[in-house]
């Protein structure tokens, strides 16, 4: 069976290579393609031409993971942690308030406000605990006045 195949698909080469005068000879060669149905290699039919890719200009940049943690208390006392990829930079760096603020406007708006209001609420908690302090004192000095006359 697989001499015959070889023989058809020779036949088919002798057609395709004839040239126009040897004509009649490639109509004899039907008879014989017509009695055994060959099927065009599949090689042939995934012969597309693949579009090529274009290559990329772009530089590849390497990232560098880094992530600052800036944590904050309603005291109004900030800490900063930095890591570097999954090692510890620094850990529990004390910051002041003044610092955070600035930083958050440098980085962006949003986070600017949310800082801010973190801010406004330590402001509010010293400024009542101040008027407390500031009434107590105000007591020991009456009480101290009393016992001074």
């Amino acid at each position: 069976m697989s001499d015959t195949l070889t023989e058809v698909q020779a036949v088919e080469e002798t057609v395709v290579e004839e040239t126009p005068a040897s004509a009649p000879e490639a109509e004899a060669a039907k008879p014989v393609e017509a009695a055994k149905p060959v099927e065009a290699p599949k090689a042939e039919k995934a012969e597309k031409p693949k579009p090529a890719r274009a290559k990329s200009t772009a530089k590849k940049t390497r990232t560098v993971e880094l992530t600052l943690t800036v944590t904050g208390t309603a005291e109004g006392e900030w800490q900063a942690d930095l890591v570097h990829g999954t090692q510890r930079v620094v850990s529990g760096l004390v910051i002041p308030a003044i610092a955070v603020a600035k930083a958050a406007k440098e980085l962006h708006e949003d986070i600017a406000e949310g800082i801010e209001s973190v801010l406004e609420a330590a402001r509010d908690q010293h400024r009542t605990r101040m008027e407390e302090l500031e009434a107590e004192l105000a007591r020991v000095k009456a009480q101290l006045a009393e016992l001074s006359e």
